[in-house]
């Protein structure tokens, strides 16, 4: 069985198995079986999904890291988001790599799709002039 190490600041976040975990202090943590978790900056807030793909990436986060019936239901929103955004967007990019996305998600694949949406954020981000998302995401 492999395991995972994390260092943890005081006050970082992490979300795992849907439940919230803030640190009081810094931490060095070791995960020792399965876990949808998500950490730090990883993590976007309803507040910072302010564009297109932030809410995709927001709704596949719920998706990811939310209990049995928010996953089922981040995963409907997911779809919906991405076939709008696709809808309007001339980008074949950003359309392979929704695509792409939605595909891992729906094979249960949810922190590779973030990874991709990561992607179509920045990519939105320069096409449109916008600021990049502040207090959270960032490439891992």
């Amino acid at each position: 069985m492999s395991t995972l190490v994390l260092e943890l600041r005081q006050g970082d976040l992490m979300v795992v198995n849907g439940a919230p975990i803030r640190f009081r202090n810094r931490a060095r943590i070791e995960l020792t079986a399965k876990a949808r978790f998500l950490f730090g900056k990883q993590l976007m807030t309803p507040e910072t999904a302010s564009s297109p793909a932030r809410r995709i990436y927001f709704a596949l986060q719920t998706a990811y890291i939310g209990d049995e019936d928010e996953r089922e239901a981040g995963l409907t929103v997911a779809r919906r988001l991405i076939g709008d955004f696709q809808s309007a967007t001339t980008s074949t990019l950003a359309r392979d790599l929704l695509d792409r996305a939605l595909a891992a998600a729906e094979a249960d694949e949810c922190y590779q799709a973030l990874k991709l949406v990561r992607r179509v954020m920045r990519h939105e981000e320069v096409v449109l002039g916008i600021a990049p998302a502040t207090g959270g995401v960032t490439e891992d």
